[in-house]
């Protein structure tokens, strides 16, 4: 005898282990997070650029260049691309990070919650200055 206790069957060792590890879609989501760091690279570049090009003015100066479409629509992606972005980073430090089923859950959930209000918030606070509201 081998030594190893009796699976009943004749299934090798991979048959027994299918199903019971990945859900097979670590791939999309690792694809999905590097195009989204792409797409946040020219961003994160026109957001440091302007932001150096606006220091010292004043609120009606930074309002008045959130006024062109192409700036207000730039800086909406930016706020969108950035806590879609944090949000998705701490899922994967979550995951690696917290061992229970439920606390990662609700960690993570919590995560993406915070994230979205204040990606809310940050929109609304952009479309009032360019709008002029």
């Amino acid at each position: 005898m081998s030594g190893q206790p009796f699976t009943g069957g004749f299934r090798s060792h991979l048959g027994r282990a299918r199903g019971l590890g990945a859900s097979h879609h670590g791939a999309g989501h690792w694809l999905s997070y590097r195009l989204l760091s792409v797409a946040y690279v020219p961003l994160a570049v026109w957001f440091v650029i302007s932001v150096v090009r606006h220091a010292g003015a004043d609120q009606a100066a930074v309002a008045e260049w959130l006024k062109s479409p192409v700036n207000a629509t730039l800086m909406l992606l930016t706020v969108g691309v950035t806590f879609h972005h944090a949000a998705y980073g701490m899922q994967e430090v979550f995951e690696d990070y917290v061992h229970g089923k439920m606390a990662k859950t609700v960690v993570i959930g919590a995560t993406k919650a915070l994230c979205l209000l204040l990606a809310v918030a940050s929109g609304v606070a952009v479309l009032k200055l360019a709008l002029g509201a």
